[in-house]
């Protein structure tokens, strides 16, 4: 299955230690139950890459960078943040945390996009499901070059710091929480963020390519009436489509590789802004 956005591999990619999946299976039933959510929550199928393999990281034989290059191409990543997961030595740190916030801030859209009221968020939704040790979250916050915003499935008692669980009661839990309200949460962040990528790569097409028009094939044109007008833009519609080379398509045709469905490689890269305001309503 692919992204609901042309260009990615998958729409949501889950990163966790095998660590915490051991124990009671945590991260299968998160994943699991939030499949249900986002099929409650979308229009469309949503794809989720996640890995079940009880190895933690790929065989000595693998490309890491290969094999992982076509996964992370993702629209948004959820790390499952635990007492174990920030960890400089563990794959899931290095090769998906770290790998995919460097690669979200050289793709087109950013790491940080706008959302509904303007705000921002980061396509980086973490999922928390342990209170983190000081410099835990110090490492955290570090990589990210942020203050630490998560989506809290951690279930609170004296001396207690576990995930949360369907079953827990969250009259008991010190935190107030119900499970199936913070996977509604998780679900609810991923459709906005999408929503904000779907948006700024309509609206950033439509601009650029009327820029194109008008700078490179209308603004030398003589136009003295509408019938004029509309011979000129689909000559130069076709000027664009079938004549003109795109590096954001490896310098080749968008007819071409629209009619052969031709992979492509983008040769130029935006580069990320720091922003520091980051705002998402779903995450506490």
């Amino acid at each position: 299955m692919s992204s609901i956005i042309e260009g990615y591999n998958y729409d949501i990619f889950i990163s966790y230690r095998q660590k915490d999946n051991k124990y009671d299976v945590w991260v299968t039933t998160f994943v699991d139950n939030l499949k249900k959510e986002l099929e409650a929550t979308f229009k469309e199928d949503v794809s989720i890459y996640f890995d079940e393999n009880p190895y933690d990281g790929l065989l000595d034989t693998h490309n890491v960078g290969k094999s992982l290059e076509g996964k992370l191409k993702c629209l948004v990543f959820v790390p499952v943040i635990s007492q174990t997961y920030c960890d400089p030595k563990s794959f899931a740190w290095q090769n998906e945390f770290c790998a995919f916030n460097k690669l979200a801030q050289e793709e087109q859209f950013g790491r940080d996009i706008r959302v509904t009221g303007d705000n921002v968020a980061s396509r980086i939704l973490p999922v928390k499901i342990n209170d983190l040790d000081p410099e835990d979250k110090t490492l955290l916050e570090n990589e990210l070059d942020g203050v630490l915003r998560a989506v809290e499935f951690i279930y609170r008692e004296p001396g207690v710091n576990r995930p949360l669980t369907p079953d827990d009661d969250e009259k008991k839990n010190l935190n107030k929480t119900k499970y199936r309200n913070q996977i509604n949460k998780v679900a609810n962040a991923i459709k906005e963020i999408i929503k904000g990528l779907k948006y700024s790569g309509e609206n950033a097409l439509a601009e650029r390519l009327n820029g194109i028009l008008k700078d490179e094939y209308l603004n030398d044109s003589l136009v003295k009436s509408i019938d004029e007008a509309r011979m000129v833009l689909t000559r130069s519609v076709s000027l664009y489509n079938e004549d003109r080379p795109h590096m954001s398509i490896g310098n080749q045709y968008p007819s071409l590789v629209h009619e052969q469905k031709i992979q492509t490689e983008r040769l130029w890269k935006n580069y990320y802004k720091k922003n520091p305001i980051i705002v998402n309503q779903y995450q506490d």
